[in-house]
């Protein structure tokens, strides 16, 4: 699965969010790829993480090249507008049974059972710099869950680990101990498979629960993320590696948890020069209700002049996300929450 935290710069702790897993990632000694690396060394390095995995059953073994990509800065990884290393993560992505890679001059390198997993963090700004226009709605990002959050749960003025939580740890470290040792392939109960097709056939006259073009490849790959989050949870749940109902309903319930605050992902990336200005001042006047015309004007001054926050103004009320209100000699944008047509936090 590839996985991308997404949020402004400072406000929400990606970064804090993701420190205690790496913690777990290096003590099971699960093979990590370098946190900046070129193209040809991360295929080199996915190469010789080969390894072997026995059937449940025992009749049978199965060579994969598993590898994790572990990045607190995606940019880092990913640099900018590299579209060979995103084309390779998105043919990686399908764990193709063999995949070939062609050098210039040392031959062709073949690997087997291409496994590799992505989870990292970034903002919506670097965002639009890493990735080509072209690259957004298909391709990678259609593979990719985003999971964005606009703000931290809560301030934490001196961060230490409570009794509890050590011994929680401990308990954690010893399960994901036992999960990493799961060998072999999955299967599904008769309740699952009648529960899937259900779900699977009522898709197409479904709406999605937000409408943005730029994730119409990721609503059509939307079965594929499920059935693998089903076997994760499936894994977090029993040793069995038997996927139930009550995974379909934990993953489409987390899913959906997720999916209400994508759209923010690529806030700001449109083909309007007013686009980012817009989308900023929409996050604002969602948070705080009520904002001043003067007070818009001071947060933008150097992004938008007086007639440009007047258009962006008058696109705000004609999408009825906000209203005008008028006080004596101010002007107000009040938000018009469980009216709009745009589904801001």
């Amino acid at each position: 699965m590839y996985i991308v935290l997404v949020g402004p710069s400072g406000k929400c702790r990606k970064g804090t969010a993701m420190g205690d897993g790496e913690g777990f990632l290096v003590d099971l000694g699960i093979k990590v790829a370098s946190t900046s690396i070129t193209r040809e060394a991360l295929i080199h390095q996915l190469k010789t993480s080969s390894d072997t995995s026995f059937h449940a059953d025992g009749k049978g073994m199965s060579l994969h090249s598993s590898l994790t990509i572990y990045s607190k800065e995606l940019t880092v990884f990913l640099g900018y507008n590299n579209q060979q290393l995103m084309a390779d993560l998105t043919d990686w992505y399908d764990c193709a049974a063999r995949w070939e890679y062609r050098t210039k001059n040392m031959g062709t390198d073949d690997i087997s059972g291409v496994w590799v997993n992505l989870i990292g963090a970034t903002t919506p700004d670097l965002l639009q710099t890493t990735l080509p226009r072209d690259a957004i709605g298909g391709g990678l990002t259609s593979r990719i869950i985003f999971v964005y959050e606009n703000k931290k749960d809560h301030t934490e003025p001196f961060p230490v680990q409570t009794g509890a939580e050590i011994a929680l740890g401990v308990e954690l470290r010893t399960d994901l101990e036992r999960i990493s040792m799961l060998q072999g392939e999955f299967s599904v109960t008769e309740r699952f498979i009648e529960t899937w097709i259900r779900w699977y056939t009522k898709l197409d006259n479904s709406p999605p629960p937000f409408e943005d073009h730029r994730f119409a490849g990721y609503f059509e790959r939307r079965p594929t993320h499920m059935y693998k989050l089903c076997m994760i949870l499936s894994a977090s749940r029993t040793d069995s590696m038997v996927i139930d109902t009550v995974d379909f309903d934990r993953a489409l319930n987390l899913m959906i948890k997720t999916e209400r605050m994508m759209p923010y992902t690529f806030s700001g990336l449109g083909k309007s020069s007013n686009s980012e200005v817009l989308n900023r001042a929409l996050t604002i006047i969602a948070t705080r209700k009520r904002v001043s015309v003067e007070q818009l004007q001071a947060m933008f001054y150097n992004d938008a002049d007086s007639r440009t926050l007047e258009s962006i103004i008058q696109t705000m009320t004609n999408m009825k996300f906000a209203t005008q209100m008028f006080e004596g000699s101010n002007t107000y944008l009040v938000y018009n929450e469980g009216q709009t047509a745009v589904a801001l936090p």
